[in-house]
């Protein structure tokens, strides 16, 4: 690589070992980290296809990356790059993801007012929920859950805000979830345990 820059492009060996060299592994581990935190996603949302692609490239990166620090372990600036590419690729990754807004979450509302419209309005998108009468510290209470796709998330919580802004709520991904009896999502744990249960028919 250092053969191309330097005497293809013509570029001087101390711009592409202390500017160019530094830069590339810097963004080379931009991108092996986000392509890590999006692959969990996929692992954990059962997406086999895709986690494996995403694994194999996100190898390939990191293993040109490393080679460069190898074959330039005197070069100090080299140090710096990679662990700063490895934590920007963190914040790039959750960046990504969020808006990626993959899976589904279950939502847990708690309020003291009356929920009927809340429940016009979760029968309006067709999100399937649960209504229970429930006695809280002040006094009776109603405990909605509700399961719907994350990328509808904000929209659920902007209602909220707005026509129950008292309401309490929590927030929390779904691993496994049911619909028509018929699961859309599952975590992709395997275990030993599981696979002898499989083997001997339990």
């Amino acid at each position: 690589m250092e053969n191309f820059f330097t005497g293809t492009l013509g570029i001087s060996e101390n711009v592409f070992s202390y500017v160019l060299l530094p830069f590339l592994i810097f963004l080379a581990r931009i991108m092996d980290v986000s392509i890590n935190t999006i692959r969990i996603i996929y692992v954990l949302g059962g997406r086999k296809l895709i986690a494996t692609l995403l694994g194999f490239f996100e190898s390939f990166i990191w293993l040109m990356a490393i080679r460069q620090i190898f074959e330039h372990m005197d070069n100090w600036i080299c140090y710096v790059a990679y662990p700063a590419g490895f934590a920007t690729g963190i914040l790039v990754g959750m960046l990504i993801e969020e808006q990626i807004a993959y899976g589904k979450v279950i939502v847990r509302i708690i309020t003291r007012k009356d929920v009927t419209e809340l429940a016009d309005y979760l029968k309006k998108y067709e999100y399937r929920y649960t209504r229970v009468q429930t006695e809280g510290f002040e006094g009776p209470e109603n405990l909605v859950f509700t399961v719907l796709p994350r990328e509808n998330l904000e929209e659920l919580l902007q209602w909220l805000r707005d026509k129950l802004p008292t309401a309490f709520y929590t927030v929390e991904k779904v691993n496994r979830a049911a619909e028509s009896k018929a699961v859309v999502q599952e975590t992709a744990r395997w275990s030993i345990a599981g696979w002898l249960k499989e083997r001997r028919g339990v």
